[in-house]
């Protein structure tokens, strides 16, 4: 089982950038497809990010494309998601999760384990 924290979380005005982190603890942390996900206040959880084993494939919700990018580093067991261009909807709890299958999936049954969530506020 794969242990999650998330940091990296803010307030940051429109325009502005977050890096979220995401460390993992437990065996076998590069086996697994990682992703982010992302919850507003009375909204259901959303894909934003996925990524497999190994970084060679991505996937990102349209909305987040050519402004987000998740990387990991086995090495170190974490998965970062570098946010840029923030827009005031972007504002929710990010979490990190691990896959439940070798594909990256774009819905919460694709993922497992989840994380706390880290809070991100972007002010307009």
């Amino acid at each position: 089982q794969v242990q999650l924290v998330e940091s990296g979380g803010g307030l940051v005005q429109a325009g502005g950038s977050l890096r979220l982190s995401c460390a993992a603890s437990g065996r076998a942390f590069s086996s697994y497809v990682m992703g982010w996900f992302r919850q507003a206040p009375g909204k259901e959880r959303e894909f934003v990010a996925g990524i497999n084993w190994n970084g060679s494939s991505t996937r990102y919700a349209d909305s987040v494309k050519g402004r987000f990018t998740i990387s990991r580093d086995n090495a170190k067991n974490t998965v970062s998601l570098q946010m840029n261009s923030l827009k005031p909807e972007d504002t929710a709890v990010y979490y990190c999760a691990v896959g439940r299958t070798p594909a990256i999936f774009s819905t919460t049954a694709g993922f497992g384990s989840w994380g706390q969530g880290t809070q991100v506020t972007v002010s307009s």
